[in-house]
């Protein structure tokens, strides 16, 4: 499946987490290392540009954090990003340069590539959205089955046993999800394609296209 590939989601210059995807083929492969990988990288961050608060908690001091949010650790939140009113970081969140989690944002088990933006009524969780990736308002990942078995990543023809019970969406760079949208487990979707307001995704999306509805899917047309 190579739409689901690292190397054809992710700009990796894009986000300060680019060392926690050596080795790997898939994005989801590194979902269960993101708690470890922040504690290692938080403690080696430039005194002069992040500050730490609290426990394992490292913000950029350029970032913008209201005083209504909540953050626990570990979680970086990168510069110029912003915290807006009453988001919900849970830990183990990584939130990339100049990235906007709004207000009543919930995140977990996350990495936010810069310039994402998460800013209304958003959860993300144990999930990866690339560089420049925006959900709209009210859209959310659902990381766990209703039967609680272990996600499957599929296409029209392949599937891949990812081992995960946690598993939300996979966006590429320059996704934009419409707003009311429900990414199910194990949802992938490929670089610079649209979703549809009020979806319900459950597969895998190709690069460049855009999803109506379960079996439409468009290929973009070149401009």
């Amino acid at each position: 499946m190579e739409t689901c590939k690292i190397k054809n989601l992710y700009t990796m210059e894009e986000t300060i987490a680019k060392d926690l995807f050596e080795g790997a083929v898939y994005p989801w492969e590194v979902l269960p290392k993101i708690g470890s990988f922040i504690l290692q990288l938080g403690s080696t961050l430039s005194e002069e540009e992040y500050e730490k608060r609290g426990e394992d908690v490292w913000i950029a001091k350029t970032a913008s954090v209201a005083p209504t949010a909540y953050i626990h650790g570990p979680a970086i939140i990168g510069k110029e990003a912003e915290i807006r009113h009453c988001a919900f970081i849970r830990g183990n969140a990584i939130v990339g340069e100049g990235a906007v989690v709004g207000n009543s944002t919930e995140l977990k088990n996350v990495i936010l590539f810069n310039k994402v933006q998460v800013p209304h009524y958003n959860y993300v969780g144990d999930s990866i959205l690339g560089y420049k990736a925006h959900m709209g308002a009210g859209s959310i990942t659902s990381n766990v089955k209703s039967d609680k078995k272990l996600v499957v990543v599929k296409d029209e023809k392949e599937h891949i046993e990812t081992g995960l019970k946690k598993f939300g969406a996979m966006l590429g760079d320059e996704v934009e999800v419409g707003c009311n949208s429900v990414l199910n487990p194990g949802t992938v979707i490929g670089s610079h394609s649209n979703i549809y307001p009020l979806s319900s995704v459950r597969q895998v999306v190709p690069a460049n296209s855009i999803y109506k509805k379960q079996g439409e899917i468009a290929k973009k047309e070149e401009r």
